[in-house]
């Protein structure tokens, strides 16, 4: 319901003229009508008499991706790919395909879209970083999304909270006539009430803000006197006529209603309006300065785009202003929902790089970049209208990923923003081009980040959770920080890394002993810190040949120790050579039990235990 009620106005009937015939002008009819429910039908009794061809796969592919069928869509794409077709086609089978979680299939289709339309942003991006989706399946989970009780069997979506009420849209009045693209009711603008325990109860229809066409969603001003909501043009009753299909087509247009008592009054259409394009998705910044909306009006990238217009104090607009390439893209872009802050945009794309259909963006108008939230916000369906109220710390979001437009409550996870700053520990230099990991408590590697030109990584974490910072560089000791726990919403790690100044003896390179876990041969990260001290001296000194003897506690049998002091000598030496020393210039042998830093017989504590278990780096030229 979604998916066709912003479309309605600007479905591209992009087909080649000479593929329709008399076979298929039912079929197309009943398609240009929008009315793709009996559109499919009559495609599919083509397909059933042997008439079908690469047009009617194509028209049929576009009719189910027009209801956002995804398994059926991607089933036709596949049948029209079989011959040549225009890029968007490429590009919608490849969204089809991901949205069903077929991530190389969509890839190869991607690859065909971008050979097709390469300087189209979408396919420029997707060349750049083709194998994304593992990074967004990683992204560090920002929101908690539950099912809302305020959903119905019906479409429901556009859910925002104002105070203690809940205005969204919905198909749910089975009493209103069915309109022909998906056989269900027009859409209402709902009122529900928001309850202390996040429950959301008695749904009732805002009687004076709908008409007999779709309205909704809408937005409130701060002081909840004005809205402004998407309708019909036919409101107004104004159309076009499509005379071939006996159609008339409206438009999305905005309206402003001021409160009158307990209703709303005054309704009025806005100036930008035009029944030659559509404008809809309202919604108001904090400040009342303001309004964003989605229109496919002349000077947009892609089929819609998100735009913004001044409200004057003195009730007039300004022009209105295409928000641009850092939000707008070839593609779809829609739903925009600006942030108490007046600077923080939340935006569904399905333009950008994502998980399937639409998902949901973020992105501060004043700096950066549009980020996707990631999931569980965005899955492999439309995932779209994501609202926030500050205030009450929580917000709503709409997904069709169980099959129907349904509203989704959102609750943040409270987070930290740790920024790591590395430097010379003796100079105060800034140091890039550092690997900086963070863990968590149990020592998983969350990430791995390279340090800027000023020297910074930034992570964000969960709150009120231990975790530790990891940072090391050529010709510098590594050296781990802890991140203590922390309810945000930042933390500034000082990560100091002191330069390496090793002790070089005639017959030794003398580290800190390189010590195992117990009945273990594989190095640690304290080890490895040190192990890179031994290695940037013998980049130093490119003739230096290393013996690597290894030794055990002396728990357990000689032949044990002997075996274990072995594995732990070779696994010194791979470590060496795995960060670029020749092979020839470091031997390993293992000395099991027989040479004890600490004799302490049988009477040793676990720390003779642990001073016993290291290495040695004997220069032997």
């Amino acid at each position: 319901m979604k998916n066709l009620y912003i479309t309605l106005s600007f479905v591209a009937i992009s087909f080649t003229i000479s593929a329709q015939n008399k076979d298929t002008a039912a079929a197309d009819k009943l398609y240009n009508r929008y009315e793709y429910v009996d559109a499919a039908k009559e495609y599919l009794n083509l397909v059933e008499k042997g008439k079908a061809d690469g047009y009617v796969y194509k028209q049929l592919a576009d009719t189910y991706f027009n209801m956002f069928n995804t398994a059926e869509a991607a089933k036709w794409y596949a049948k029209a790919t079989e011959t040549q077709q225009d890029a968007e086609t490429y590009y919608r089978y490849a969204q089809m395909l991901k949205a069903n979680g077929k991530y190389e299939e969509s890839n190869a289709q991607m690859r065909k879209f971008a050979a097709a339309a390469p300087s189209d942003s979408r396919a420029v991006a997707f060349m750049k970083n083709p194998n994304y989706v593992p990074k967004l399946m990683d992204k560090t989970k920002l929101f908690n999304i539950n099912p809302s009780d305020v959903s119905s069997d019906k479409s429901d979506f556009g859910a925002v909270l104002y105070d203690n009420a809940v205005y969204f849209t919905s198909a749910r009045n089975g009493a209103r006539k069915n309109y022909g693209a998906l056989e269900e009711p027009f859409l209402d603008i709902y009122r529900a009430d928001y309850n202390a325990d996040g429950t959301v109860t008695n749904a009732t229809t805002v009687g004076t803000l709908n008409s007999q066409y779709h309205d909704g969603p809408l937005t409130m001003s701060a002081d909840g006197n004005t809205v402004y909501f998407t309708s019909d043009s036919f409101r107004e009753n104004k159309f076009e006529k499509d005379k071939k299909n006996k159609l008339k087509l409206g438009r999305n247009s905005i309206y402003k209603a001021t409160k009158n008592g307990d209703s709303w009054g005054n309704i009025e259409i806005l100036p930008f309006n035009s029944k030659e394009f559509s404008t809809s998705n309202p919604s108001l910044s904090r400040d009342g300065k303001t309004l964003y909306f989605s229109s496919d009006r002349p000077g947009s990238l892609g089929g819609v785009d998100i735009w913004k217009v001044a409200v004057n104090e003195d009730g007039t607009y300004g022009e209105p202003q295409n928000l641009g390439n850092k939000v707008n893209t070839e593609g779809h872009e829609s739903f925009p929902f600006i942030a108490d802050d007046n600077k923080t945009l939340y935006f569904a794309s399905s333009g950008k790089q994502g998980l399937g259909g639409m998902d949901i963006f973020k992105i501060d108008l004043t700096e950066g970049d549009a980020t996707n939230l990631g999931k569980p916000v965005n899955t492999e369906k439309d995932d779209f209208a994501f609202t926030f109220n500050g205030v009450k710390g929580a917000g709503f979001m709409s997904s069709n990923r169980n099959g129907n437009d349904d509203i989704f409550a959102v609750s943040p996870i409270c987070g930290v923003d740790v920024l790591v700053l590395v430097t010379n520990a003796k100079t105060g230099e800034i140091l890039s081009n550092a690997s900086v990991s963070i863990l968590d408590d149990q020592k998983n590697v969350i990430a791995t980040e390279m340090s800027n030109a000023k020297g910074e990584v930034k992570y964000r974490v969960e709150c009120d959770k231990p975790y530790v910072v990891q940072a090391s560089k050529d010709g510098f000791v590594g050296n781990t920080f802890a991140v203590t726990k922390s309810k945000g919403p930042n933390a500034k790690i000082d990560a100091a890394l002191q330069p390496i100044e090793t002790i070089i003896t005639e017959n030794e390179i003398v580290l800190n002993p390189i010590y195992f876990e117990f009945d273990k041969s594989n190095i640690t990260q304290d080890g490895a810190f040190e192990l890179d001290k031994l290695i940037q001296v013998m980049k130093s000194n490119p003739n230096m040949v290393i013996l690597a003897k290894s030794h055990t506690d002396n728990r357990g049998s000689n032949k044990y120790n002997e075996l274990l002091s072995d594995r732990r000598a070779k696994s010194t030496r791979q470590y060496v050579i795995s960060r670029g020393i020749a092979a020839n210039r470091i031997s390993a042998k293992g000395m099991g039990e027989l040479e004890p830093k600490v004799d302490c017989g049988e009477n040793c504590t676990e720390e003779q235990h642990a001073q016993n278990r290291r290495s040695e780096f004997l220069i032997v030229k």
